[in-house]
């Protein structure tokens, strides 16, 4: 099989090929093509996989371009994770709206506005080349934000395409290793849309055990959501929130902790990345190494602005990863017919009532040759359902002003967020992201 990989000069490209050395069932993939727009990243992040493969004679052999027929052409499956702007664009979504006063985060509010805006174009693009020279292929979808961009690529590609995320994931199988309970025993409730959503149940041998965890201090306490949100606002709930709810539940303190740091995380990480591409260039030995040690530096650091000053991310949460076996978990049921059961972003298709048919939620599913399939779930109610559906509505302007090029629809979908408070405060955020990032700029071109 052939695996297409775009954005595949980023720094988590490593991770999917990874996951692929280890496989080692029939039909697998044996041929890796990485595409991307930067030249050196990509020589960069190619040496990386040569180290990983040495020594392996079944390696999936790596190709390496800069033209994207090219790698889509006869691809049996593409892994999307483009990150268009870079982490230049990252760090002005973060600093526009900071600078405002609100919230300056990669993919919650207004920088998820900036990022979707600039990104809806381009991969409605990759969704057409791969209709033109890739028809069969399957596309796993993990560029943020990702149900927006899953929603957007649909539009071309119906249900061929499924957007992954590792956050409920790995928030469900934190949640059965505290009551000694192995994933695989356990059926899953957890319902919303990418970054927004909630465990609302998890069943084992015909009962919901999410009650016992919930009552249970000191297993709460030790997962990471106990620590972000509190004992007594997760009892408040009874559910655990998917981390990115922090932005919304604790807004305040999260703007406050980040305008407080020296760096944002885009800034830490572009210094990060420029420090590790840098170091690589001019083909030193030794770049799995320098790729390890940075990506555990990057995972120790994460969501830091969440965290006490002393307090330290657990150690499985650091050596973590999830995405990566998430899109082999995918790939392996569709080729191969070994159903899995994965959290997924889908077409809802009446899965959560309250939102569009064609909207794509966050859920668990089944997978197998024919494709993802959601589980039929309780119905979503209360201030989630209100949040889900505010957030839908905001995530369909934004993708229909990208696609359109109208100006008064990006304002609409700024001034509608739940974490923006103001429409004047709406058009200065357009106004900002637009002199800040040439991309965002550039979808309102055609109206000039």
């Amino acid at each position: 099989m052939r695996l297409a990989m775009l954005g595949g000069g980023g720094f988590r490209t490593p991770l999917v090929y990874g996951a692929l050395l280890g496989d080692r069932h029939e039909p697998r993939v044996d041929e890796v093509w990485l595409h991307d727009i930067d030249p050196g990243r990509l020589a960069t992040i190619r040496r990386v996989l040569d180290e990983m493969a040495a020594g392996q004679p079944d390696a999936p052999r790596v190709h390496a371009t800069t033209d994207l027929d090219t790698a889509l052409e006869g691809s049996d499956f593409v892994f999307s994770a483009v990150r268009v702007g870079g982490l230049e664009g990252r760090t002005a979504d973060e600093r526009v709206a900071l600078d405002l006063g609100l919230l300056g985060q990669e993919t919650t509010g207004p920088g998820g506005i900036s990022f979707g805006l600039r990104t809806v174009p381009v991969a409605r693009h990759v969704a057409e080349r791969v209709v033109a020279v890739a028809p069969d292929a399957w596309v796993i979808n993990f560029t943020n934000p990702a149900g927006m961009i899953t929603e957007a690529m649909q539009g071309v590609l119906g249900d061929r395409v499924v957007g992954i995320c590792d956050s409920p994931i790995g928030l469900a199988r934190r949640a059965a290793a505290r009551l000694g309970l192995a994933p695989a025993v356990t059926t899953v409730d957890y319902v919303g849309l990418n970054h927004l959503g909630w465990l609302r149940g998890l069943h084992h041998d015909g009962r919901d055990v999410l009650p016992d965890l919930l009552r249970d201090d000191a297993a709460l306490a030790s997962m990471e959501e106990g620590q972000l949100f509190g004992l007594d606002w997760v009892r408040t709930l009874g559910t655990i929130p998917n981390e990115y709810l922090y932005y919304y539940y604790f807004t305040r303190d999260a703007v406050r902790s980040i305008r407080a740091a020296e760096q944002t995380r885009g800034e830490y990480l572009l210094e990060q990345q420029r420090g590790f591409y840098a170091a690589l260039d001019g083909g030193r030995p030794g770049a799995l190494a320098e790729w390890d040690r940075v990506r555990m530096e990057r995972n120790a650091t994460y969501m830091r602005e969440a965290r006490g000053e002393d307090e330290e991310r657990d150690e499985a949460d650091v050596q973590g990863g999830g995405y990566e076996g998430v899109a082999l978990a995918i790939m392996a049921a569709i080729s191969r017919g070994e159903p899995a059961e994965l959290i997924l972003d889908v077409r809802n298709r009446g899965t959560v009532p309250g939102l569009p048919e064609d909207a794509v939620v966050e859920v668990p599913c089944v997978v197998d040759a024919a494709g993802p399939r959601p589980h039929p779930l309780p119905p979503l109610t209360g201030h989630p359902l209100g949040l889900v559906e505010q957030v839908k509505a905001v995530e369909r302007l934004v993708i229909r002003a990208a696609l359109t090029g109208d100006e008064a629809m990006a304002v609409e979908a700024f001034a509608l967020h739940p974490l923006v408070d103001s429409v004047t405060v709406a058009r200065r955020l357009l106004a900002g992201y637009r002199a800040r990032i040439p991309a965002v700029d550039a979808v309102f071109d055609r109206l000039r």
